[in-house]
């Protein structure tokens, strides 16, 4: 259509947010919405709502690229998950040095080339008495003559000025974050009989629908502390105590399953927490698979060790001429172990001639060639599960969404497992199962309520595993995660409704009423607005609910592999704006530490 002599229509008579992005211009009877990054021409009748307009900037890749042009948006980008300190190495204060032409041009900035310095000696782990070594002096003096040499202790105040001021900047990030914020909590050991550290991170997601990590505090851990309560410390000294949604752990000691009780008790007493704090106490699935599979290896330990010292017959009378030559595992990785074995499975003919040519050499019998085969079997199935959760990872956006069906599909096969008739397997499943379903229990509902709040799923692929679950009893589950949702959905509403209480309150207290006759009036409707929160709030009203119900009865997004689940809710939110503040806390759940 020729467009030339078209009419554009004014923005201010267009609600819906989703005209920021396009522009809509009237040609006879005919509405067409262009879009602006990319210039597609879509149909912009009222008839045909928005939907279609949301969609397309889901896909828009020039919408995408548009978005993150720019130093800033770059930056932010490198600091995804760092310390205050690597914070300031990566993204330099520029608010302290003059930027000047004339400054810089008239000499050298002794400040700047300061904080360069301990920038640099922070980001390479360099020891910070290298400023004094009489040949670091001479490349200095040789390269800048004008720069004043420093000492240890000036280097040591300029990297914990950088960290103060670093750090400063990430709390008042978290204080106007709009939704919670989620805690991991490592624990660190470097060496067997060494200190072991503590590693407090905060998972959120900003104003701008970014996943972001970052590292609070990173503290040796004494033996005899109580660990619940230097982690609450932690937390108020950070105050967040009162913003947390989630909190993950390995539940590995010091971390047990005590420490992570006693942190939502505290935090359920001020009720703080969602649903009664059932959500608060997350575990790291990657954590539990690793069990499993040390599991499954030290069932064939003794097999393996014998694998082990053949690999080196095996490679000097074959010559390495096979497709995949053995190699030696990396004991401290059982993938690694995992590759080991399946090529020895493959080349197990080649181990039976080496034991008659070398009788010192190891050689397996057919029985433990035949466990070893099972228990290949059973990691190459964990190796897969993390494969997709580490390669997730090293993308821009690992939300809590992704891991559900990949969980319901490791159940499904320790079910499988647990039916053989083989003592062997079934002995060893039991064990897996156990551990497992400890994991299962504390986090299906977090999992699956990660998965309705994922566009292309909703309840569809809840009702789709617990069948093969549960069988007979999988609607009683299927009913407790709908009621978990539909309670935590309500309890994002009624925030919602304080929150607009109190900013009234706030705009009242900046705005005092003079004292005129009529204002008498004006106060009573201020309580029977207080009356209308209240009530509003035991009991939510009809429109309330009709979002979660709205996004529920709608359609199945299309799956794709470039989905991305945080702008598709960045999109909806004026749609689905109490949903939307769900879906920002609970995709921020780390289930990962990895």
């Amino acid at each position: 259509m020729d467009l030339s002599d078209a009419v554009i229509v004014k923005s201010t008579k267009l609600k819906s947010a989703v005209w920021n992005d396009f522009d809509k211009v009237r040609k006879g009877d005919t509405h067409v919405a262009i879009c602006r990054h990319c210039e597609k021409r879509l149909s912009g009748s009222s008839a045909s709502g928005t939907s279609h307009l949301r969609n397309h900037l889901i896909r828009c890749k020039r919408r995408a690229s548009s978005n993150s042009v720019g130093v800033a948006a770059a930056q932010k980008r490198v600091i995804e998950t760092t310390t205050p300190l690597e914070l300031a190495i990566v993204d330099p204060i520029k608010h302290e040095y003059n930027n000047n032409a004339s400054v810089v041009n008239s000499g050298l900035d002794q400040r700047r080339s300061r904080f360069d310095l301990a920038r640099m000696i922070s980001l390479h782990g360099y020891p910070l008495t290298m400023v004094e070594d009489v040949g670091f002096r001479v490349f200095l003096r040789n390269l800048q003559p004008q720069f004043d040499p420093v000492v240890f202790e000036r280097v040591e105040s300029d990297c914990m000025e950088i960290y103060a001021k670093e750090k400063h900047k990430i709390f008042e990030d978290l204080d106007k974050l709009p939704g919670n914020i989620s805690i991991s909590v490592d624990v660190w050991r470097n060496g067997d009989d060494s200190d072991e550290f503590l590693c407090l991170s905060a998972h959120y997601i900003d104003e701008t629908w970014e996943l972001r990590k970052r590292v609070l505090n990173f503290f040796v851990v004494d033996r005899d502390v109580m660990l619940a309560e230097v982690v609450i410390m932690c937390l108020m000294e950070w105050d967040i105590d009162r913003k947390l949604f989630s909190i993950a752990s390995n539940r590995t000691p010091p971390f047990g399953e005590n420490v992570a009780s006693k942190i939502r008790d505290r935090l359920s007493q001020n009720k703080f927490l969602y649903c009664n704090g059932q959500l608060f106490d997350v575990s790291c699935g990657i954590y539990v698979i690793n069990q499993m599979a040390q599991e499954s290896l030290q069932s064939c330990f003794e097999t393996i060790n014998k694998i082990r010292e053949s690999v080196r017959y095996v490679n000097k009378w074959t010559g390495g001429s096979s497709e995949r030559v053995l190699c030696i595992d990396d004991s401290t990785r059982w993938d690694t172990t995992c590759t080991m074995l399946e090529i020895a499975l493959e080349q197990k003919n080649v181990f039976s001639l080496v034991k008659q040519r070398e009788s010192s050499a190891s050689c397996p019998s057919d029985l433990e060639w035949e466990r070893l085969e099972t228990v290949v079997g059973f990691l190459k199935v964990f190796v897969e599960v993390t494969k997709t959760f580490t390669k997730r990872s090293n993308s821009s956006c690992l939300t809590a969404n992704i891991y559900f069906h990949e969980i319901c599909d490791v159940h499904l096969r320790l079910i499988e497992w647990s039916k053989s008739p083989d003592g062997f397997v079934s002995s060893l499943v039991v064990s897996m199962r156990k551990r497992f379903e400890e994991f299962w229990n504390r986090n299906h509902r977090v999992l699956a309520i990660a998965t309705i709040l994922d566009p292309r799923f909703k309840m569809k692929l809840v009702e789709y595993y617990y069948p093969l679950l549960y069988d007979s009893a999988a609607s009683e589950f299927i009913e407790d995660i709908s009621e978990h949702i539909k309670a935590l959905y309500n309890e994002h509403s009624v925030g919602s409704l304080l929150a607009s209480s109190d900013q009234a309150l706030v705009w009242q207290e900046n705005h005092p009423h003079h004292h005129h006759p009529h204002h008498q009036h004006e106060d009573k409707l201020l309580e029977f607005d207080k009356y209308i929160n209240e009530t509003t709030t035991t009991s939510p009203g009809q429109d309330s609910k009709l979002d979660l119900e709205k996004y529920l009865e709608e359609p199945l997004f299309p799956r794709n592999s470039d989905f991305d689940i945080l702008n598709w809710w960045k999109v909806h939110t004026p749609k689905y704006p109490i949903l939307s503040m769900v879906a920002r806390n609970v995709l921020a759940v780390p289930m990962s530490n990895v």
